[in-house]
């Protein structure tokens, strides 16, 4: 790549100051990064690697607001290669092309790699992932893939087994509460312990997410001292959403939870869901689900419970309906369980799906000759099943 003319680098120091707090505050080497101690703390795998300048193709994979793009570009800082950056929503295999035919030069010239860092990795396609596979496979470019999904599922198969995956954990509220404080300090403002502790547990697990509230915070104040309040109006502008992951975990937990009895944990998954934005309506339809697959006959009343809430969940909307929701979630918790008429119809169809089955008896055949000829039907439901496990 052509070096920046002065114009282009004036260009783009204006645009790093006026940049947004999380994009200022990005660590400048691996002892700044916060968070992720498992892969960059002292002896930590990766660390090691970019210390050494052997690391391979690599997979960063993690929630929004972790440091993935952070990490990927420490990389390139951090060794003697070259670094060429490529966005999964913007770049066609055309650009994937040129980046590899920039890399050939460089190693040519310069004697030098190139670290190839694709954002969004998981949005590729397959031609377009397919495209990088040779040069990653000789070794022309070390691919530094970020991803919120999981790369199981995202990559291809041929380029995930070529690069090392690495998992990013949520930021914890210590390390959120280290940032904010640098970032404070940044900026010259004060910032309260109060306000500290507060963001930092709000926006557990997001480090971006905490940058903006504070942002938005430093705004609000006049005094260059960013309170607990000021704070809680940042907080309340943003909005927390699940990502595809989280959307099915946080679901079976809420109902591991109301199988487990235990209403209190219920309602956290439930205020979780809907502060996040989940769909009601989903959530409704998971509880009449568990209602007839997990307490059943035990509790008739539950599926009547849950099915109540889910009509009056359409006609009154939110926010009102999360008292219903919330009134359902703590009937279906209490409710003894039963899994005998889950049961009883998952063992009928085993039967029918291997042949099992019979003729049916004709019209005019009457009771009790209903039973089909040629098949003894088994027990499937019993009704000494029907009690609270």
């Amino acid at each position: 790549m052509e070096e920046p003319d002065l114009f282009t680098a004036s260009t783009e120091q204006r645009l790093a100051s006026r940049a947004p707090l999380a994009a200022r505050m990005r660590p400048s080497s691996l002892d700044d990064v916060v968070g992720q101690d498992h892969l960059v703390g002292a002896g930590a795998p990766l660390r090691k690697l970019i210390e050494s300048d052997r690391l391979s193709s690599i997979i960063v994979w993690g929630p929004p607001g972790t440091g993935k793009t952070t990490l990927a570009e420490l990389v390139a800082s951090a060794t003697k290669r070259g670094f060429e950056r490529l966005s999964a929503v913007t770049a066609g295999v055309k650009d994937i092309r040129e980046v590899i035919e920039v890399a050939k030069q460089r190693l040519s010239i310069d004697d030098r790699g190139t670290v190839v860092f694709v954002d969004e990795i998981h949005r590729f396609s397959t031609t377009q992932q397919d495209a990088l596979l040779h040069a990653v496979e000789s070794g022309l470019i070390t691919l530094v893939g970020a991803t919120t999904e999981n790369p199981a599922f995202s990559v291809n198969p041929a380029l995930r087994s070529r690069s090392s995956v690495f998992a990013l954990k949520p930021v914890d509220e210590t390390a959120v509460a280290i940032l904010l404080r640098r970032a404070a300090n940044l900026e010259g403002v004060v910032l309260d312990d109060d306000a500290v502790d507060l963001i930092a547990r709000r926006c557990t697990g997001d480090a971006r997410q905490a940058l903006t509230a504070l942002e938005v915070a430093i705004a609000l104040s006049t005094h260059q001292t960013v309170s607990v309040e000021q704070a809680t109006t940042a907080l309340n502008t943003s909005v927390s959403r699940l990502g595809k992951d989280d959307h099915y975990d946080v679901i079976s937990a809420f109902i591991k939870s109301m199988r487990a009895g235990e209403a209190d944990v219920a309602m956290h998954w439930l205020a979780r869901m809907l502060e996040s934005g989940e769909d009601p309506r989903f959530i409704a339809r998971r509880m009449m689900i568990f209602a007839s697959e997990d307490i059943g006959l035990a509790d008739s009343q539950a599926l009547v419970i849950a099915l109540s809430a889910a009509e009056a969940l359409e006609r009154v909307g939110l926010p009102e309906g999360q008292l219903i929701l919330a009134h359902a979630v703590v009937y279906l918790s209490r409710a003894p369980r039963s899994r005998a008429v889950t049961n009883a119809i998952f063992s009928a169809l085993g039967d029918v799906r291997e042949g099992r089955t019979g003729q049916a008896p004709p019209t005019t055949v009457e009771p009790p000759s209903y039973l089909p000829l040629g098949f003894t039907v088994p027990r499937y439901y019993r009704e000494e099943d029907d009690v609270s496990k």
